[in-house]
């Protein structure tokens, strides 16, 4: 069952960072630093926007699986309704934002010059997606609360396929560069959302179908709403650690800022490709929520941590061996190319360092215990902004690697720490 869902959906995962290392390739062919630094400080401030309406993927997935496990059907169809409704509502506010995001995020993150003008371009038009963007997370918190890790992986590969073509041919076969790339994302999640919407609808059973009385019940929708907003915050949390990163970089100047953007990508392949096992964790974690079953509970816990580790050394492998190239394939600029040289060790790191933290986030967004994840993270948020302080004092941008690497552990270990606990409370002390 870990296998079924997780084999596909690390697939899935794996053309997000895919993505963007295409878009980042795309901008860097055109020669100049500061579009990458631009793309860079504006990928992280819409991560900051969508990474914080993440809980619409996590929260669906939770809670259907959970009812999946109860046998009912009913409420699975209403909890993607909920989601769906407060995804639409969300997107819009987010475009309606776009100014103040403008305004405050360039500046939190010392943006100037043509770094600025760059991410300011790059945030307008990718803003037009967030609709879309959002009800995106609705649908493949649903599909992945049901398990269907095939159908998660048509969909992930129709959005972002659809945009790794779309970006080559506007950004650099139609020489519209950084816009073409943003025009890019815009079209796919557009694609990508019609298309999930007609696959679930054609998938529900009509026999099953929730009452408007039902998808807007108060004790329902407060219920979600709490959830939703540990999710959010513990999200929230998260972009900013990588915001704070990327601002600590951009003190180190262009090219140094250009270097982390590229080597962040290592991170981001990582993680994508773990959260494969982390969805099975999800799914089953919530599923022997739903079922009260310890041992199918404890079972999926042991085998995604397995799993998750194993994948973790071969990533972290790999990139110590073929890094170099990939950094060469990524920019022209051999300035960024040798900077990225000094700390590509730190980042092919950060798949074993973050792996544990990947797998718990599974199982506590399974179990919905999100509480301890909030929780969690914030500590954890504390530590590295300390520590990369402390750290760049003294090793410069090698401490904010090194700063970064132990922010990742200390999420995974903490969470493991009272792991035991939480499940006496749940299924009872054994």
């Amino acid at each position: 069952m870990v296998l079924a869902i997780a084999v596909p959906m690390t697939l899935a995962f794996l053309t997000t960072p895919l993505l963007g290392l295409v878009d980042t390739a795309v901008v860097g062919r055109l020669g100049d630093a500061a579009l990458i630094g631009g793309l860079a400080i504006a990928a992280i401030l819409f991560d900051l926007v969508f990474t914080t309406f993440n809980f619409l993927r996590s929260s669906t997935t939770g809670l259907v699986a959970q009812a999946m496990g109860r046998d009912d059907p009913t409420e699975e169809q209403a909890v993607f309704w909920r989601s769906l409704m407060i995804a639409v509502v969300a997107g819009v506010v987010v475009i309606a934002a776009i100014p103040l995001l403008l305004a405050g995020g360039l500046a939190f993150m010392g943006a100037e010059g043509e770094v600025a003008a760059a991410a300011s371009t790059y945030l307008v038009i990718r803003a037009l997606s967030a609709p879309a963007a959002l009800s995106n997370y609705a649908i493949l918190g649903y599909v992945l609360g049901r398990g269907m890790g095939g159908t998660g992986l048509f969909l992930q590969t129709i959005i972002n396929g659809t945009n790794i073509v779309l970006s080559i041919w506007l950004g650099l076969g139609l020489g519209y560069g950084l816009e073409g790339v943003a025009f890019a994302t815009v079209i796919a999640e557009v694609v990508g959302c019609a298309t999930g919407l007609l696959i679930i609808h054609r998938k529900f059973d009509r026999a099953h179908g929730p009452s408007w009385q039902r998808i807007i019940n108060r004790p329902s929708i407060l219920k979600l709403m709490a959830l939703n907003g540990d999710i959010m915050i513990r999200s929230f949390a998260l972009i900013i650690a990588f915001a704070w990163f990327t601002r600590m970089g951009t003190g180190f100047g262009e090219t140094t800022l250009a270097a982390n953007a590229i080597l962040m990508n290592f991170f981001m392949v990582a993680g994508y490709y773990l959260d494969g096992f982390a969805t099975a964790a999800e799914q089953i974690a919530g599923r022997a929520i739903g079922a009260r079953n310890r041992q199918a509970f404890g079972k999926a816990v042991r085998l995604t941590v397995i799993w998750g580790f194993g994948l973790a050394a071969f990533t972290t492998t790999f990139f110590l061996i073929f890094g170099t190239t990939v950094v060469e394939l990524m920019t022209t600029l051999e300035t960024v190319r040798t900077e990225a040289g000094a700390y590509l060790f730190w980042a092919a790191l950060t798949a074993l360092s973050g792996v544990l933290a990947f797998e718990m986030d599974g199982v506590y967004i399974g179990a919905t215990w999100s509480r301890d994840m909030r929780n969690m993270m914030l500590m954890s948020l504390a530590l590295f902004i300390g520590l990369s302080v402390g750290l760049t004092e003294i090793w410069g941008n090698q401490g904010l690697w090194i700063s970064l690497n132990i922010f990742l552990a200390a999420r995974g270990f903490t969470l493991l720490a009272i792991l035991p606990r939480r499940m006496d409370r749940a299924f009872g002390a054994a």
